[in-house]
């Protein structure tokens, strides 16, 4: 018997090796999880950040551009400045979201919550977004025309065009911050899973 005790606990002991290498892979996994989730959530946030920084900048630009250059109305830029200050807002509150210090050491179930929270808001701002571009680019046609119909003409050209690139830009930008959303979402589904 004593051999059969001695393979026994032989076998424990190789059991144990087993199973405390298989934890370690699991940890060294859930960190590499974890670390692509964060730089996915940061490339988000800094696309964020950039977009809230040009929200700002557009404003006095547009009152060089529109006011003083082009002569539109100055309730034409206040609208403008006010729509930049929206969209600038929305992009901070979706931001917060994104942005966690402590995504390595939070528990992933929140952790997804706040990226589906995320990712429907911004598939759910398109429904404010679209219409209150068309409406603010009607504006601007509006007060060109205002100002010299036979020039706006040619200025609408211009628009369409400017709209036509911004439009495929954007719904670029916009499919590839959905895609990583629904990447960090899958990533933390798998995990759960296990």
């Amino acid at each position: 018997m004593n051999t059969n005790d001695f393979e026994l606990e032989n076998m424990r002991q190789q059991m144990t090796t087993l199973k405390n290498k298989l934890d370690q892979q699991e940890i060294v996994s859930d960190r590499l999880i974890r670390r692509s989730m964060r730089d996915t959530a940061g490339n988000i946030t800094r696309r964020y950040y950039l977009i809230m920084a040009l929200c700002v900048l557009v404003i006095p630009y547009t009152y060089v551009v529109f006011v003083m250059n082009l002569g539109l109305s100055l309730a034409f830029w206040i609208g403008t400045s006010i729509f930049m200050l929206v969209c600038g807002g929305a992009t901070y509150y979706n931001c917060l979201n994104v942005t966690s210090a402590n995504m390595m050491s939070d528990n992933l179930i929140g952790v997804g919550k706040k990226m589906a929270r995320a990712k429907k808001f911004d598939a759910n701002w398109l429904f404010f977004g679209i219409p209150a571009v068309i409406l603010w680019l009607a504006w601007l046609v509006w007060e060109l025309y205002q100002l010299d119909a036979d020039a706006a003409r040619y200025s609408l050209y211009g628009v369409v065009c400017g709209a036509i690139v911004g439009a495929v830009f954007g719904i670029k930008i916009h499919t590839r911050t959905l895609r990583q959303y629904q990447d960090i979402i899958d990533q933390i589904d798998d995990i759960a899973k296990d």
